[in-house]
């Protein structure tokens, strides 16, 4: 794995770990049967963590692994890399 710094790793990590709190209330919410609404805010608020992490990680890659490939003559491939990420998505 790539070097990260520590603060964004924690940033990272305490993201995730509060969507996996959040998607253990959505598991809870339809096992007692909670009304659609609420199932449906609780698993936007899971979808918007997620988004945020991915995006903190993206960042980071952008900064640091892609600055890195670019100064090493790897533009190309790396970009082709980041591009491979985004057309899965769609």
């Amino acid at each position: 794995m790539a070097y990260r710094p520590k603060d964004t790793q924690e940033r990272i990590l305490h993201r995730l770990k509060i969507a996996k709190g959040h998607l253990e209330k959505v598991v809870t919410m339809v096992k007692d049967d909670v009304y659609c609404i609420d199932v449906l805010q609780q698993l936007q608020a899971v979808e918007g963590g997620l988004k945020e992490t991915g995006n903190l990680i993206l960042e980071n890659h952008l900064m640091c692994c892609v600055a890195d490939a670019i100064t090493k003559g790897k533009k190309d491939q790396t970009i082709a890399e980041v591009m491979e990420v985004f057309r899965k998505k769609q």
